[in-house]
């Protein structure tokens, strides 16, 4: 090598090899199927609410709402399970968790969600109040906030400059109230909206300058997502065109829109990961993001679907404070020589606890995550400290640059940890680990069990 050493002709190598940030892999949470996407920004955080479909879900199986959070937009963290149906024993415990939103109002956050009672009519709109955008969700009313009535789904919430808050939801017709400052009541009746032209539901209602906007699912099936603007909060409403058409990949959608950090993005879902498991339909979604530019005049541009729509990566991440195991870009698993092609198979998840929060685990041989744009500095990193729990001998992590097969910067043995749910930090050496790369950590090991629990990571310089 004449006279440099391995170390620091992979340093060198990869310091050439620097790519530029991310852009979100849609969808972006690989972990569970999601759906409903409904994103807040608050403190700096965008806070993303999601419905969830059931694993085993052929149509809609619905029973809790979770949360993942981000501020570059590309990897995302999960925060665990916020709300489900037994947060309103009332309800109907067995299904019909649908789109939520959730909104902050003098330090308290509101989540709003349609639900289930018996009998006929059944959909109903409950809200639930937490102190903090994590929850726990309280539910305050142990009643409907509103009333049951057909197609009583989909809300959402916006509080205009005056401090009047707006509730609207429905499909197929589209209705609002005006809610008391309290935001778990309402005042005056409940107005039916004039019929929006290609209006299907879950309606997204938010104003940005002096814009009023009413995104929503457009007409099923299949479903795209359209909008229309108006310069009042109660409309009247003036179609406007979609935001992405209708697509045969889709038949459902719901739209949240936020701006974060001097941009503007789009949520949704698809269906790409129930599709990359069976060529049959099933009610398993994945929720997407996109960045978009409003147009001049303050109208949005087709931006098509998500295969040709997605979102650069704000800021890089700092690899030298605690990161949670369950932050992440990405999540599959490598193929081997015998598997048919496949552009993704069911990696990590995550699962959780009251003692230890949120972790990461199914970390089976050849799963692995991705967490992109990772700054080492210039000087690098020397060591890596994970923690970990519930290993099995001969369990390990490789640590990779750029791809699944980049270089190799380091190898972390976790082999037996001890007594179950005992936490334990494993470290190791690092080289090569200089300048800003995606970061690939590989699960190894024997069988198709999982290896290990894993809860959080750091280098150290």
């Amino acid at each position: 090598m004449n006279g440099i050493g391995i170390g620091a002709a992979t340093a060198i190598l990869c310091a050439l090899a620097v790519p530029s940030l991310a852009r979100a892999q849609n969808p972006i949470v690989q972990t569970r199927f999601t759906a409903d996407p409904a994103p807040l920004v608050h403190d700096g955080v965008v806070y993303l609410y999601t419905s969830h479909d059931e694993n085993d879900a052929t149509g809609f199986k619905m029973l809790d709402w979770q949360l993942y959070s981000s501020t570059d937009m590309v990897n995302w963290t999960d925060r665990g399970t916020v709300a489900s149906l037994k947060t309103f024993p009332w309800a109907v415990q067995s299904n019909d968790a649908w789109a939520p939103q959730v909104i902050a109002r003098d330090g308290k956050f509101y989540l709003y969600a349609p639900i289930s009672i018996a009998g006929r009519p059944k959909n109903v709109i409950a809200v639930a109040v937490a102190d903090k955008p994590e929850g726990p969700f309280v539910d305050v009313l142990g009643k409907p906030l509103i009333a049951p009535a057909n197609d009583n789904i989909d809300p959402t919430v916006w509080i205009d400059v005056d401090g009047q808050a707006y509730l609207y939801w429905g499909n197929p017709d589209l209705y609002y109230v005006k809610l008391n400052k309290d935001m778990i009541s309402y005042s005056g009746q409940i107005t039916k909206v004039d019929r929006i032209l290609d209006y299907q539901e879950g309606p997204w209602f938010y104003k940005r300058k002096n814009h009023y906007y009413m995104a929503f699912a457009s007409t099923c099936c299949s479903e795209g997502i359209g909008y229309a603007m108006s310069d009042k909060p109660t409309g009247p409403w003036t179609y406007k065109g979609p935001i992405m058409a209708h697509d045969a990949r889709a038949t459902g959608n719901h739209p949240g829109i936020i701006d974060y950090k001097g941009g503007s993005y789009l949520f949704g879902f698809n269906y790409e990961l129930n599709f990359a498991m069976t060529p049959m339909h099933h009610e398993r979604r994945s929720v997407a993001v996109a960045k978009f530019n409003y147009n001049p005049d303050g109208t949005i541009p087709n931006l098509h679907w998500w295969d040709r729509a997605s979102a650069p990566q704000l800021e890089a991440l700092n690899p030298y404070k605690r990161v949670e195991a369950e932050t992440i870009a990405w999540t599959s698993r490598l193929k081997r020589d015998q598997d048919r092609p496949y552009d993704w198979a069911p990696g990590v998840t995550t699962a959780g606890d009251a003692k230890s929060g949120i972790f990461v685990t199914t970390t089976k041989n050849r799963s692995y995550i991705k967490v992109a744009g990772v700054d080492f500095g210039s000087a690098g990193a020397r060591r890596f400290i994970a923690t970990v729990a519930n290993g099995l001998p001969g369990s390990m992590i490789e640590l990779r640059l750029d791809r699944t097969d980049g270089p190799v910067i380091g190898t972390l043995p976790i082999g037996e940890t001890g007594a179950p749910g005992v936490w334990q930090e494993r470290q190791t050496s690092i080289a090569g680990a200089i300048g800003t790369h995606d970061l690939y950590l590989l699960f190894k090991g024997s069988g198709d069990r999982s290896l290990f629990d894993f809860d959080h990571w750091r280098f150290v310089q």
